[in-house]
């Protein structure tokens, strides 16, 4: 597997990017302004992350996805810690993630890549999206942020 940076002039994996997120409104001016990330294995992409610079010294991780055939195989892990490096070489001091309430198993990942939860967004889904989005039986209605010093 090799994890590189989408160039210029390259068609975003929209497939996956909208498996994260289902606004492809929101998708595609966040993808206009961030670097795109994509994982490949033997020529097909199979998962991807953006890095947006949201303020001095400070990049966010958003719009993780891992292609449905190879979840459950540390895949998700290895892109935040990709992304997690990517952050250091670029020389931000700090790394944001954001995730839905219902976001159990994306909890415990971003913890175990050493994130620690800073607070929450209240009704940020519901404010963003004009379709409820159910997750684990739960509708997502909050964004739980998390960040990690770098």
């Amino acid at each position: 597997m090799n994890i590189r940076k989408l160039m210029p002039g390259e068609t975003p994996p929209m497939e996956l990017l909208l498996d994260a997120d289902p606004s492809q409104e929101l998708v595609e001016e966040y993808i206009g302004r961030g670097e795109c990330y994509i994982a490949e294995e033997n020529g097909r992409v199979i998962g991807e992350y953006v890095l947006i610079r949201t303020r001095p010294d400070t990049v966010e991780l958003v719009n993780i996805a891992v292609a449905a055939d190879k979840q459950g195989q540390g895949m998700g892990k290895k892109l935040v810690l990709h992304a997690i490096e990517q952050a250091k070489l670029q020389g931000f001091k700090t790394i944001e993630v954001g995730t839905g309430n219902s976001g159990v198993t994306q909890l415990a990942l971003y913890q175990k890549c050493g994130f620690r939860i800073t607070g929450v967004d209240r009704d940020f889904f519901i404010r963003h999206y004009s379709e409820p989005i159910y997750e684990n039986g739960i509708q997502v209605i909050d964004m739980v942020r998390l960040s990690q010093d770098l």
